[in-house]
């Protein structure tokens, strides 16, 4: 498919935050995770799990409990003691209110929706009252000594239990008193002096209460009699999380040592009616504290310190070559981090809080196809380019020719000028920016960075003018169909006639940069899009969507082109359904206008639109020419579709002058370095 000279870029010091707690809701079949950054990840499991909604962290904002109301309300609550709201079209905090009970180390929702439990640091369970547009305390029940780390309500809503330091209490809901108090076992001999954490409850609908401590163990109890029915010793460190199915046949249970058990309501014998809670099932899929757990009709959810939200199919629940009988483990974002400017050979990589600039190295030698030549231009860093306040950054560019960076925040835009003279650089502030820019979901400049287009936080997109001496506003677009839904991508054609934005209803618009106004949409389809870009010479628009599907769209005749009907209709090879993460970005070959770059986490792929689609059942040839086949029979094997696996995990893949492939690697077991040391575990043979 053709040679390139790789620049393999190791230097992106990426590192994901860790996992603190997640909320599955089974309405909407979606998953809200919060990291111990403060940031909310919204996971679309419908979507072949895609990660369809970010909202960005703070600062000031610390996490440690998570729920959904319906199908879309998301609550939030920290050790600030607040408690917040998302507005999840948005995508920032709707409004934050003082729980005035200190830090909040957990909540929980009853059943029915109707009210709030938070656990507080002073010993107090305040209750709120949810109502339709906010949220409102109603009392507290009686304060108990000690902080209050686990809550779970019965599935009636009239009873509550509470663990904190070496108890669990029940609270009558109605009165607010304890009805019932439950020491709970500090564990073996040894550690009788340490007092035991509860660090979760869950309420059965039959009154049985389970419990996981910082003793190991996953107990049960009568909650009428206050008596241990079950205890199952299963580490020697913390039982850090628990969850409960739907239909509470099943509980999973998180350890400090990275194991997440798995406990069945089961009968012991064949043919007894009579069931308990055996141990069935242990996974080992992190190496660090698993914080969050939680179950679907399939699954088994993990997530923890180690950043990786693992998603393991329960055999007994899915079909075998399913796509949901696959082990996920979720690192990277599906968005892409890095920006880059062809042109200078600049990379801008993004941080919560901080963008860096680089400039690619270089070599002077000429190699041989396979060989690593010498570095005589080291890369270099440029800039450093720190934020203002506590909001972290939700999205960045750079311009083609390297003069203008943009970054947005939820609460405010910035733009900088950059000057290189020689090896001098320097940066200026843009100060006067138009009042329209508020804050950014996503930023793109135009080809001829003449032109900066800002998807604002109200489902628009801003036209901005730039220049030396000012920046004006020229124009807003609005979705023709009215959808406040948030753009997520754009792209701009070359020739800077055409503007194409995606939301998060799935709608594609494609706007008339010269006649500045709407031109058309595409055709919906029912799956959210994960990339696209515009061919510089056709103007055609290549999108891909998260369930890995592929489309051309005419841009001129305002439909799909030939050879997108004829992919949907013979399909790439079989071997790219293997991958199971969202295709983040699109580029194309200046030096062979039919070729087309895509690239997820674990390869990257060149599609010749020239050469005829190969056959799914055809053997796959990752060569252009295979070495072991004849001359005559190597032109019957040249297919469309070409895949490289060398360069993993991939954050971006770009194309640049002169056949240069810039790589953006973050190897894991850099990741793994900057992890805190796991707790100790006696291995055999040490």
């Amino acid at each position: 498919m053709g040679e390139f000279k790789v620049h393999r870029v190791r230097f992106f010091d990426y590192m994901p935050s860790g996992i603190r707690c997640m909320a599955f809701n089974r309405k909407a079949d979606r998953l809200a995770l919060a990291r111990l950054n403060g940031s909310v990840e919204i996971f679309n499991f419908s979507n072949n799990y895609f990660q369809e909604k970010v909202i960005p962290g703070s600062d000031s904002r610390s996490i440690e409990a998570i729920c959904w109301v319906g199908c879309d309300r998301l609550f939030t609550a920290g050790l600030n003691g607040e408690v917040v709201e998302y507005d999840l079209e948005r995508l920032c905090p709707k409004y934050t209110l003082d729980a005035f009970g200190g830090p909040i180390w957990t909540a929980a929702c009853n059943s029915a929706e109707t009210h709030f439990a938070f656990g507080c640091e002073d010993g107090s369970v305040k209750l709120f009252e949810i109502l339709p547009d906010k949220i409102q305390f109603e009392r507290n029940l009686d304060r108990q000594k000690g902080r209050i780390l686990s809550l779970s309500w019965h599935k009636t809503g009239t009873l509550i239990a509470a663990g904190s330091l070496d108890v669990i209490r029940v609270f009558d809901v109605k009165s607010g008193h304890s009805v019932q108090r439950i020491l709970v076992d500090r564990g073996p001999a040894g550690t009788r002096n340490k007092d035991c954490v509860v660090w979760n409850v869950a309420f059965l609908s039959d009154y049985t209460i389970v419990s996981g401590d910082s003793a190991g163990k996953v107990q049960l109890w009568d909650a009428n009699k206050g008596t241990l029915i079950k205890t199952h010793l299963v580490s020697k460190w913390d039982v850090l999380s628990l969850s409960v199915s739907e239909n509470e046949d099943s509980i999973v249970a998180g350890t400090s040592e990275g194991t997440v058990i798995q406990f069945q309501l089961l009968s012991p014998t064949i043919g007894d009616a009579e069931t308990q809670w055996i141990r069935t099932r242990t996974f080992k899929h992190h190496t660090h504290d698993v914080r969050a757990v939680t179950e679907t009709k399939t699954s088994v959810v993990s997530g923890g310190l180690d950043t990786q939200l693992v998603i393991c199919p329960r055999m007994d629940k899915v079909e075998v070559k399913s796509s949901e009988s696959v082990l996920r483990k979720v690192i990277f974002p599906h968005r892409s981090l890095v920006s880059c400017a062809k042109k200078p050979s600049l990379l801008l990589f993004q941080f919560p809080d901080q963008l860096e600039l680089w400039r690619l190295g270089g070599t002077d030698t000429v190699g041989k196809p396979g060989e690593s030549l010498p570095v005589t231009r080291k890369p270099e860093k440029l800039i450093q380019l720190k934020r203002k306040g506590d909001d972290h950054i939700c999205c960045s560019t750079i311009s083609e020719c390297g003069h203008w960076i943009a970054y947005s925040t939820v609460s405010s835009i910035r733009l900088y000028q950059l000057q290189c003279d020689n090896n001098n650089i320097s940066i200026s502030k843009v100060s006067k920016l138009p009042k329209v820019l508020r804050s950014a979901h996503q930023l793109q400049f135009s080809a001829d960075s003449s032109k900066l287009f800002v998807a604002s936080e109200q489902a628009t997109i801003h036209v901005i003018s730039l220049s030396r001496s000012e920046c004006t506003h020229v124009h807003t677009f609005k979705p023709k169909s009215g959808s406040s839904a948030p753009v997520h991508l754009l792209a701009a054609s070359a020739d800077g006639q055409w503007l194409t934005s995606a939301n998060r209803h799935c709608e594609i618009n494609v706007y008339n940069l010269k006649k500045l106004k709407h031109h058309c949409m595409v055709p919906v389809y029912n799956s959210l899009p994960s990339a696209m870009a515009i061919h510089p010479e056709t103007n055609n628009l290549l999108m891909a969507h998260a369930d890995q599907q592929v489309f051309e769209f005419s841009i001129v005749d305002k439909q799909y082109t030939d050879w997108s009907r004829k992919l949907q209709k013979e399909g790439l090879h079989r071997c790219r359904s293997k991958w199971h993460t969202p295709i983040t970005h699109i580029t194309f070959n200046p030096s062979a206008p039919s070729q087309v770059m895509l690239h997820d986490t674990h390869m990257f792929c060149i599609i010749d639109q020239s050469l005829p689609l190969v056959d799914l059942k055809a053997q796959f040839y990752s060569r252009l020419t295979p070495k072991d086949m004849s001359e005559t029979d190597r032109p019957s094997k040249n297919n469309a579709f070409k895949m490289c696996k060398k360069y993993q995990p991939l954050l971006h893949v770009n194309l640049l002058e002169d056949d240069w492939l810039v790589v953006v690697e973050r190897p894991l077991i850099d990741i793994h370095s900057q992890l805190p040391a796991p707790v100790r575990q006696k291995k055999f043979g040490t």
